[in-house]
């Protein structure tokens, strides 16, 4: 990270997302869920998997329409599990890629947290199945239909996940945060599905974002062993700002940080600017 320039106007920075997410309706897989060894007991919390969002923000980049009217993965030539692996590859050069046998190239962005702040466990509830099942069960009258069964969370519980990018421009950042802002209503498995950024009492978005050279300043990241929703907020704003800081945009030598609308703000203008960029270039 002693760089400070690429292709003369593109400082290389890390940028790093701290987000409490609420979950609206997301469908979970069974079992996607986490055990925490706590005295005088254990809890069972539900998991919202990094890895998994990684892929749906992938798919978001795969899936995204460009100016010719063709996906943005059909115009690279990249897509899953086929990735082109090339640096120039606006989806590769960030999440990374692979060519089984031959090639790697290593992603920059990682994704964290995803433990539930509530000890809320999922409800399983009855969906459709096929018509064959059911009478092949009623063929023995003692048998009764299986049901198809899904866990669901519950709406409203919360996720504190992070992102972070790894000496990354501001060209490169803008497909990270097209991808995390487009996968919102695509997380979870099945229908329905779909989380939102939380909000604090004051209708402002538990979000910050740090672009640094330098790791100044506390990271917003919530304990797993918080159990409380109001606590896990409380202690994500406290970690957000300092009691002097009169500013949502903060601003040190090698050290910026958004929060709240003004971060929400800055994602949607990196946002925009792959759009332009990218996919209307």
């Amino acid at each position: 990270m002693g760089r400070n320039l690429l292709k003369a106007e593109m400082m290389i920075s890390d940028v790093d997302l701290k987000i409490l997410t609420a979950a609206l309706a997301a469908n979970l897989p069974l079992k996607e869920s986490k055990t925490l060894s706590t005295e005088p007991r254990s809890i069972e919390k539900c998991y919202l998997s990094p890895t998994k969002r990684k892929g749906v923000e992938r798919r978001c980049l795969i899936w995204a329409p460009v100016k010719t009217g063709e996906l943005l993965g059909d115009k690279q030539k990249c897509g899953i599990p086929e990735t082109c692996t090339l640096p120039s590859c606006p989806i590769c050069a960030t999440y990374g890629g692979l060519i089984a046998g031959k090639k790697t190239l290593i992603g920059r962005v990682t994704h964290g947290g995803g433990v539930a702040v509530q000890e809320i466990y999922p409800e399983e509830k009855q969906r459709a199945m096929h018509p064959a099942r059911i009478a092949n069960q009623l063929a023995n009258k003692e048998d009764k239909p299986i049901p198809f069964k899904r866990q669901y969370n519950q709406p409203g519980i919360l996720y504190p996940v992070s992102n972070h990018a790894l000496s990354i421009t501001d060209k490169e950042f803008a497909s990270v945060g097209y991808a995390f802002l487009d996968s919102l209503p695509r997380i979870g498995s099945g229908n329905p599905k779909g989380i939102a950024i939380a909000e604090s009492s004051e209708h402002q978005p538990l979000l910050v974002v740090d672009r640094y050279l330098v790791p100044k300043r506390k990271r917003p990241i919530v304990s797993p062993a918080i159990n409380n929703p109001e606590e896990a907020i409380a202690e994500f704003i406290r970690l957000s700002r300092k009691p002097e800081d009169a500013t949502d945009h903060i601003q040190e030598i090698h050290f910026e940080r958004w929060i709240g609308d003004a971060a929400l703000e800055k994602l949607q203008e990196y946002s925009s600017n792959f759009v332009d960029n990218v996919l209307q270039a």
